[in-house]
């Protein structure tokens, strides 16, 4: 954990692509006036690449030039953090991680809606399916700060906001 001499938490959003991650972290942000930053736009904004995934048909993100670009700006607290993936992020980066949860015939509907097919469709449900992302946050941080959220309808996405936005205004009460 963080010296915490941060007036505002640090928030990790994680879970498979198309649990809804970027559309909750936006409206956090927007709620909470934390910042918002999906590392996907990040990184091209920031051309933080290592090459190309053929397999995938998607750019293969260099970890480490993410980590050194955000180091100053998480340092500081009051970020949200949205991103797929989560165990090369540092544990001291984070006060709590949301991961988002979808049942599959949601969540395939979503990406089918985004153009995923073959391999890259079949690989995201199956994540899904076994866990994977979930099991990562639970392998990579404490367990008392890694939270799983169901994202299936706009219901649970407003009910995961709520939810948030006053854990938030507890983590400031508790660090004041």
């Amino acid at each position: 954990m963080m010296a915490v001499s941060r007036t505002e938490p640090n928030i990790l959003i994680t879970g498979t692509p198309g649990t809804g991650k970027t559309t909750l972290g936006k409206e956090l942000a927007l709620q909470s006036g934390l910042k918002f930053v999906n590392i996907g736009d990040y990184a091209k904004e920031n051309e933080a690449f290592e090459g190309y995934d053929d397999a995938y048909e998607c750019p293969i993100l260099d970890e480490d030039a993410v980590m050194d670009g955000l180091e100053d700006i998480i340092s500081h607290g009051g970020v949200i953090i949205d991103y797929h993936g989560c165990d090369f992020f540092p544990e001291r980066w984070f006060d709590v991680v949301f991961v988002l949860r979808t049942n599959n015939t949601v969540l395939y509907d979503r990406l089918v809606q985004r153009g995923y097919s073959g391999k890259k469709l079949e690989d995201n449900l199956q994540c899904e399916i076994f866990q994977t992302i979930l099991e990562e946050a639970k392998e990579s941080y404490a367990t008392q700060i890694v939270h799983e959220l169901p994202s299936n309808t706009w219901d649970e996405r407003h009910s995961n906001i709520q939810m948030i936005l006053g854990w938030i205004d507890q983590w400031k009460k508790d660090h004041a």
